[in-house]
């Protein structure tokens, strides 16, 4: 179901076309890599966090770590993950497939700085096997991005 609300919502963007399906899981930076036949550091990883206890998305390269400090510069407080057992809920996707497309309503998605050195990148798509492949200006207006952020 995700997986369908995600490109629906690609769909919107005429990016559909772009949506991969494998038949392995790509949940994981390496097993998207490796599905994609890319660099670890050209997926772009989709991670949620609480803040002011509400669900925000940072989408990072996959070659980058969130650093704590440059988060609570930014949010104000420190950085806290969404627990696993609830990214589904809050978010709209499950862990491995989470992604900034068809997600619920009024969560922030902030794109990190570290995806402005590439010209395509691959975003999950609603499931544990698929992606997106895009350009940094795609993945902007699709995500409808609240802000580039430098964490």
């Amino acid at each position: 179901m995700s997986f369908i609300k995600a490109k629906e919502h690609l769909e919107k963007y005429h990016l559909e076309e772009n949506v991969k399906e494998f038949s392995v899981s790509s949940a994981t930076v390496k097993e998207a890599a490796i599905a994609l036949a890319c660099e670890e550091k050209e997926i772009a990883k989709t991670l949620g966090f609480l803040v002011e206890d509400k669900p925000i998305l940072i989408v990072t390269a996959g070659d980058q770590k969130i650093d704590n400090a440059k988060f609570k510069e930014k949010f104000h407080e420190k950085a806290k993950m969404i627990p696993f057992l609830e990214v589904e809920e809050k978010i709209g996707h499950e862990v491995g497939g989470v992604c900034p497309f068809g997600i619920k309503e009024n969560i922030p998605v902030y794109l990190d700085n570290s995806l402005k050195r590439f010209s395509y990148v691959y975003p999950a798509c609603g499931s544990h096997n698929s992606a997106v492949k895009l350009t940094r200006e795609e993945l902007e207006i699709a995500s409808n991005v609240k802000e580039w952020i430098d964490v």
